[in-house]
């Protein structure tokens, strides 16, 4: 397995069409909270197996998001690797601390990396999440 940064058309496409599957369709996400205007300016994490797209994760700023891997992939270190990968990207850029919004249910995965949860659980696409961080 390996993460590419997506840098062109196709990754791009992996990239969205990975969290599709897990956020619009598993999940029921409306498309629209989805896909926003943070897109167009963080950096786009693509893990492939081989050749097949099956993780995404975003990073904009110091802010982690969109991490997502296909079902099929889960509990194989598919996620370990995506985060560690968009971790030593952000340490390469100088970020300090890295923060993002776990939906509950993962909040034991990422505590295994490093996090710790920190506020009150809050609702996101009618999801509940708790605020996470790490420092690198």
């Amino acid at each position: 397995m390996k993460v590419i940064i997506a840098n062109n058309q196709r990754r791009f496409v992996d990239h969205y069409l990975v969290r599709g599957k897990v956020f619009i369709i598993e999940q029921a996400i409306d498309w629209i909270e989805e896909l926003d205007d943070k897109d167009y300016d963080a950096v786009l994490f693509t893990l492939y197996d081989n050749d097949q797209a099956i993780g995404a994760a975003r990073l904009h700023g110091n802010k982690v998001g969109r991490v997502a891997v296909l079902k099929d992939h889960r509990h194989k270190k598919a996620g370990t690797l995506l985060m560690q990968a968009v971790e030593d990207y952000a340490r390469k850029q100088g970020v300090k601390t890295l923060e993002l919004g776990a939906q509950t249910y993962i909040i034991p995965f990422y505590e295994s990396l490093g996090y710790e949860a920190y506020g009150d659980i809050f609702l996101d696409a009618e999801i509940d999440h708790r605020m996470m961080r790490k420092k690198l």
